[in-house]
């Protein structure tokens, strides 16, 4: 499954009303530790087809969603399931924990 690309308009729909969890990658253009892990969380996406929901958020286009999530520093990823904060990571994070991660909350 590709990548959806976030914003205020289509939140809702795509984190809040599924059933299945949740990757959120807050990012910006500018950040060069976010060019290292927006592969990464691309090849996630590819990995896990439809069992999960991969998507992008540019903190510069939605301040007042990255403001939601207490976003500080990014990259950050945000991992939810029935709406809620399972988890979340600060930094690059390898490909391997990002799977682990989104297979414990689907289990």
């Amino acid at each position: 499954m590709d990548v959806i690309t976030l914003n205020r308009n289509n939140f809702n729909q795509v984190v809040l009303n599924t059933d299945k969890p949740v990757l959120i990658d807050f990012w910006a253009t500018w950040c060069g530790p976010c060019r290292m892990q927006g592969p990464i969380v691309e090849e996630v996406a590819e990995e896990l087809g439809d069992t999960a929901t991969v998507a992008k958020l540019n903190v510069d286009e939605n301040p007042e969603l990255a403001a939601q999530f207490s976003v500080m520093s990014i990259p950050t990823l945000v991992f939810l399931k029935d709406g809620k904060i399972v988890g979340q990571r600060v930094g690059v994070t390898p490909k391997a924990e990002l799977l682990s991660i989104l297979r414990s909350v689907n289990a």
